[in-house]
């Protein structure tokens, strides 16, 4: 078998001298039908200043050219360097000439341009044979070699990254095919023959799903391209001459002439016997066809997390001037970018989620999400939830873009889309941002508060808010806060009152404050509305008391980098997703560096922890305790459409929500929850279920040490009734 790496020998008629240079601008112009008077003129007058004219003119078309860096997919990673998905508008993978199969080497020389390497880039002698069997038998043969149709292929490939539509052979004018030859000529001197081969295996597409020989190969056959067989190679190298007319997969039967069509050229030229020709024809097209997912909707897993890090990227300015910009670098600019997501994590994040409502068994209105951050860094370790990343085929449910997780902008910045639902609201996982206003403000866990049940009355005065004109909140409308089971009123402190949930004791701790600080502290610590499209300026409404008990829209993830805040001595880290991001040549990206700002005292935090701890240990959480320290909060709105659990091992915070996501005022009750009906459900039911069920398993690979003591005088000894009905809010 003859070898595609055969040495280059001196050309029959070297391009690059007058005579040579004439000669090929004659042909090129005859096979392309333009001798027209204007350029036969100085060709036919067959002397010195005529070839001299069609010289300068050949020479004065440019020939310079930088072809770009070869788009290839952008992988997005787990911290673990798991892969999550591939991002990419054309599915290629560059590979050295050295690791594609000589067969397919042969293959390719044999059909395009046999002569490859005998020529200097223009081949004077294929085209005058092109040009007599053109004239002669009415056939449309045409005479691009191959580093011709690398140029064109470069150029292609330039504009469609520029967003351009790409010059086919059959469309192209005069001065563009001789464009095309002054280029080819110019890339002979700068490249040699084994780097064009591989530019053009590279570049050249296969069909709409490959481009390039290693993800045809990968496509059509599932496998590298230096393990391609002889008819594989064949076939392969069929295609290119039509990917649509020879696609294999659409029709078989041209496909199949092609391919023994490109054997019979190979024996022709002796790159293969006669036995291994007849052999070879003999065999059928025998496929594995392998698509290549693509983008987030073919991730592997965590496909929301994915998606929420492309809008990150997309956002940032660092990644390009523009979004058009951003989103060229991040399909075509085959980008590493390593994530923070904990792969181990992920996967019982997921399963724990579809033990407790698996879309298949679920209602199609019943969300549930995961996320979890890591407090000290604000890295994004997990995020889940219980639907099919997409929209939904026609007929079938379960199916959505929106990410139940995060805001539905970045920033708050409509320009940003964040792809987020926009948050939903947290009943009384907010509790403990008055109770952290409580301490700051002086007063002690411990002291003791009427939580009688009450009516505050329109224009009773009670609440003290220092946002407001005469630094009071007056009622608007009339307001009885109740308890869950209407019950439990009384006399508790503080720290018993958060650690059950009860509602009277959290507006009789808000009735000594002032309101306004109370969302001023909450604000400090990162909480915002899940929908904003104001930048995140909107402030958060102090106006209405029923807002102490978490009836704006918030994201999971904000509640998690809230509680994740108490659980770091009271800093604030903004959130992160990207660890590295490296192209192919090993050139760097910057990514957002940790950033932590302390937005409350210390002890401050180490207190409203200690509240929390309680949660777990003597309040509405004690059913999800685990084998290490946690600390918790549950949460369950008025409308019991939105349950929550968020909780603490001292490495991690996790977010928990489940709820009604089309209707905001319909109840979960006798909703289908993974294949059952729940009459009731609160906070430490399901979503607590979850939170246990991820954390027991993930609290262990992360520190689970003991949390940090508050102040004694925080503390104070609080003393722990016996309720008359568990408070589970």
């Amino acid at each position: 078998m003859a070898s595609a790496q055969r040495g280059r020998k001196s050309p029959l008629i070297d391009t690059a001298t007058t005579l040579g240079k004439f000669l090929s601008f004659l042909l090129v112009s005859a096979l392309c039908g333009v001798l027209s008077a204007a350029l036969l003129v100085p060709l036919v007058a067959a002397t010195g200043t005529g070839a001299a004219r069609s010289i300068e003119y050949f020479d004065s078309l440019p020939a310079e050219f930088t072809p770009k860096k070869l788009t290839a997919p952008s992988k997005i990673l787990a911290s673990d360097g798991t892969l999550i998905a591939e991002m990419y508008s054309e599915n290629r993978t560059p590979v050295k000439l050295s690791e594609v199969s000589p067969l397919m080497k042969d293959a390719l020389l044999a059909t395009e341009d046999d002569r490859f390497y005998d020529h200097g880039g223009v081949d004077p002698k294929g085209i005058a044979a092109a040009l007599f069997s053109n004239s002669t038998s009415g056939t449309n043969r045409g005479a691009s070699t191959l580093t011709q149709q690398y140029v064109t292929n470069v150029l292609n490939d330039i504009k469609i990254s520029n967003g351009e539509a790409p010059t086919f052979n059959g469309s192209k004018t005069v001065l563009e095919k001789l464009q095309e030859v002054r280029l080819a000529i110019s890339v002979e001197k700068k490249m040699s023959k084994d780097e064009i081969l591989e530019g053009y295996l590279n570049l050249v597409q296969f069909n709409g799903r490959a481009y390039g020989v290693e993800a045809a190969s990968q496509y059509f056959f599932n496998k590298s391209s230096k393990n391609l067989t002889l008819n594989e190679a064949a076939l392969l190298a069929g295609i290119v001459n039509g990917p649509s007319v020879y696609d294999p997969v659409a029709h078989p039967q041209a496909a199949l002439k092609r391919r023994n069509l490109v054997l019979g050229r190979m024996r022709t030229v002796n790159r293969i016997t006669e036995a291994q020709y007849k052999a070879a024809v003999k065999e059928p097209i025998k496929l594995t066809v392998t698509p290549r997912a693509q983008g987030c909707y073919g991730a592997s897993m965590a496909p929301y997390f994915c998606q929420w890090v492309t809008y990150q990227f997309i956002a940032d300015p660092a990644y390009g001037d523009t979004v058009a910009e951003r989103k060229a670098l991040l399909n075509r600019g085959g980008l590493t970018i390593k994530t923070t997501l904990d792969s181990r994590l992920q996967k019982q994040a997921q399963a724990s989620i579809n033990g407790t409502a698996d879309v298949k068994q679920t209602d199609p209105d019943v969300g549930h999400s995961l996320v979890t951050v890591q407090p000290g860094t604000g890295k994004v370790l997990a995020m889940a939830q219980n639907t099919n990343f997409g929209s939904a085929p026609e007929g079938e449910t379960g199916y959505s873009d929106l990410n139940f997780n995060v805001d539905a902008n970045i920033n708050g910045d409509p320009a940003t889309p964040g792809g987020g639902a926009g948050g939903f609201q947290p009943g009384s996982t907010y509790k403990p941002f008055t109770f952290t206003q409580w301490l700051i403000e002086g007063h002690s866990m411990n002291e003791v508060l009427d939580g009688q049940r009450r009516l505050y009355p329109v224009g009773d005065t009670t609440f003290k808010g220092s946002c407001f004109g005469n630094g009071y909140y007056t009622m608007q409308d009339q307001w009885s806060p109740q308890n869950y089971g209407d019950t439990n009123y009384g006399s508790y402190s503080a720290l018993y009152g958060l650690a059950n949930s009860l509602n009277t004791i959290t507006f009789a701790t808000a009735a000594k404050l002032d309101i306004c600080k109370i969302q001023e502290v909450a604000r400090k610590m990162g909480v915002h509305l899940g929908n904003s499209q104001d930048n995140n300026k909107e402030p958060l409404s102090g106006g209405e008391p029923s807002a102490l008990l978490g009836t704006q829209n918030i994201s999971p993830l904000t509640m998690a980098n809230a509680f994740a805040t108490w659980n770091n001595d009271g800093k604030l880290c903004k959130n992160l997703v990207f660890e590295s991001i490296t192209d192919a040549s090993g050139k760097k990206y910057p990514v957002p560096a940790e950033s932590c700002e302390q937005v409350i005292p210390a002890e401050i935090a180490h207190g409203t922890l200690y509240a929390e701890q309680q949660v777990m240990k003597n309040g509405s959480g004690r059913g999800r305790q685990l084998d290490f320290p946690t600390a918790a909060k549950t949460g369950t709105n008025d409308f019991r459409s939105q349950t929550w659990f968020i909780g603490s091992t001292k490495g991690l915070t996790t977010a928990v929500w489940l709820g009604n996501f089309n209707e905001a005022s319909t109840s979960l009750a006798d909703k289908n929850i993974n294949g059952k009906k729940e009459a009731e459900l609160d906070g430490s039911g399901l979503a607590g279920g979850t939170w246990q069920s991820f954390m027991k398993y993930a609290g262990p690979l992360y520190d689970h040490g003991d949390f940090p003591s508050p102040p004694e005088n925080l503390i104070n000894n609080p003393q722990w009734p016996t309720l008359a009905k568990d408070q589970i809010r």
